[in-house]
């Protein structure tokens, strides 16, 4: 051939002979050594707050439950909120037996060493550890502060009892070690794993005080993401993370850490795996009596739909539940969550919808919870209404084109 047809074809060939020796593209794995992001599914994550300092030379065992199953399981620290480095010089994993106890506790590393230094507002991953993460697992992860000072990052309403100790007990299988019981998790915020079956994805729930399960029974994992998590467990989104705050708003930080706008990156977006986000947020706002209307309310959903659908995600609309017999609750909060949930149902640029005021509402009262359901505070469901949540939600509406 001659002339440009010849050169084209030319071309073409090299570039085909050129792709033919190249090494087969890999599935999706963590990047050995990477700190900053990880690949993969998260099976477990807690939003970061700022808690008090606890203590220097400080040893925790924090117990938590996945989801996904998976291996090369990684974890996330956070010092989101300390003012200054943080120093962790020893970080395992292992299977949780009784109490305190811990079988088959190994040593994570990052960049290949024992130890590392967060800095002042930044988050690290760990380096890949080998060996097989069950789905439902509870999982217990031991790491040691020497000098921590100032603020501390964690998560403060765990409803799980983890153990505390003094000095480095990070190695110790034995519960003798751990005289202490804490009911918050300290500086983790993720566990991520490399999943089963390829093509595993994850649900963030993106919620308050109910999400964060506040009411729900201690150390029987009955939040509604928990609960969802089961329901999930052998679909292709198994991976689910809790991002729940208790006093959490949509559109103001304060006493429920930074707004759910504020958070969104780091809770959600920059988890590994997460396909959908469910957006179960607004009667903190509602409740602040701060004036918040509908249209801001609706404002703030769209912004965080925006953002989520920027990177990618679906966006799973959640009604806000009834709270007559709070001494916040008005006539005119009323109004405006009836407004809003209205909007909600008829899509306001949500993927798909789910019914949470449905759900919970008393029928003969659509403005309470219904007493079945009621932990008793008219605002938080016990266990009974967290089943509801959970069996509330539609799981082909959790996936979408994007």
């Amino acid at each position: 051939m001659t002339g440009r047809l010849g050169r084209a074809c030319r071309a073409a060939a090299a570039l085909l002979a050129a792709l033919a020796v190249q090494p087969p593209v890999q599935a999706a794995a963590h990047p050995a050594g990477d700190t900053t992001h990880a690949l993969g599914v998260v099976t477990w994550a807690a939003s970061a707050e700022r808690l008090r300092h606890d203590g220097a030379d400080r040893s925790y065992r924090l117990l938590v439950r996945t989801s996904a199953g998976g291996d090369e399981l990684r974890v996330r620290l956070s010092n989101a909120f300390g003012d200054r480095p943080l120093r962790v010089n020893a970080v395992y994993a292992g299977d949780s037996e009784r109490g305190a106890a811990v079988r088959d506790n190994r040593r994570l590393a990052f960049h290949g060493r024992a130890s590392v230094t967060i800095p002042r507002g930044a988050d690290v991953w760990s380096d890949p550890l080998r060996g097989h993460v069950r789905a439902g697992a509870l999982l217990a992860v031991s790491l040691h502060t020497p000098d921590p000072a100032g603020p501390a990052t964690g998560h403060a309403m765990a409803l799980r009892t983890s153990y505390t100790a003094r000095g480095d007990h990070t190695a110790d299988r034995s519960a003798a070690p751990w005289t202490r019981t804490t009911d918050s998790w300290w500086y983790l915020d993720a566990v991520s794993v490399r999943p089963d079956h390829p093509g595993t994805g994850a649900v963030a729930a993106l919620g308050d005080s109910i999400t964060d399960g506040r009411a729900s029974t201690p150390d029987r994992d009955l939040r509604w993401p928990d609960l969802l998590a089961r329901r999930l467990a052998r679909t292709s989104l198994a991976g689910v993370a809790d991002e729940g705050i208790s006093g959490n708003r949509v559109l103001s930080g304060g006493g429920g850490g930074p707004s759910a706008l504020g958070r969104l990156d780091r809770d959600v977006l920059e988890l590994p795996g997460v396909r959908t986000v469910i957006l179960f947020e607004g009667v903190n706002d509602l409740k602040a009596g701060t004036g918040v209307t509908a249209a801001d309310l609706l404002a703030g959903y769209r912004k965080i739909v925006r953002r989520a659908h920027a990177a990618g995600r679906c966006v799973v609309g959640a009604t806000i539940a009834p709270f007559q017999g709070r001494p916040e609750w008005s006539p005119a909060a009323e109004a405006v969550r009836r407004e809003v949930n209205h909007h909600i149902r008829g899509g306001d640029g949500f993927d798909a919808v789910v019914d949470f005021d449905r759900a919970l509402r008393d029928p003969r009262r659509p403005e309470r919870m219904r007493p079945a359901y009621d932990s008793g505070d008219h605002l938080h469901p016990g266990d009974r209404g967290m089943r509801a949540l959970a069996d509330a939600v539609g799981l082909s509406r959790l996936r979408c084109a994007r």
